[in-house]
């Protein structure tokens, strides 16, 4: 029984990450999908609204082959912050994000979020790509 955390900010990224955990998943995994948005001024209705949909992505697609759990968290923090206190109060045991496709030299270095999570947590993480 694996514990994944799944960082989304968008329906397509909750997509190319459902299409990799499709064929990891077994029964007794959980998936807690998170989207994290920063709230005041840097967080419009919309945005709320669109996190909301990245997570029905994920409760859609993988709902029938584990638990889905849901996050969204509006709490004033940057995304990779409440994604990292968040895996480690479930003790999870795998975060799965996605990084979208750069120029050639962005390809060097990975989006901000994804940087962070990669360098400060002591947990597995899987980048899956974003074509």
């Amino acid at each position: 029984m694996t514990t994944f955390v799944l960082a989304t900010n968008g329906v397509h990224v909750s997509s190319t990450l459902c299409d990799y955990l499709d064929d990891r998943l077994e029964a007794g995994d959980t998936v807690h999908a998170v989207n994290s948005q920063r709230g005041g001024d840097d967080t419009s209705a919309e945005d709320v609204r669109d996190g909301e949909e990245a997570l029905n992505v994920v409760s859609s697609r993988l709902g029938t082959l584990a638990t889905v759990e849901t996050h969204q968290f509006v709490r004033g923090n940057p995304p990779a912050t409440d994604v990292l206190r968040f895996a480690e109060e479930i003790d999870a045991d795998e975060l799965v994000i996605g990084v979208r496709d750069r120029s050639p030299a962005g390809k060097a270095l990975f989006g901000s979020v994804a940087q962070k999570l990669l360098l400060n947590t002591d947990r597995p993480v899987v980048v899956v790509p974003r074509e």
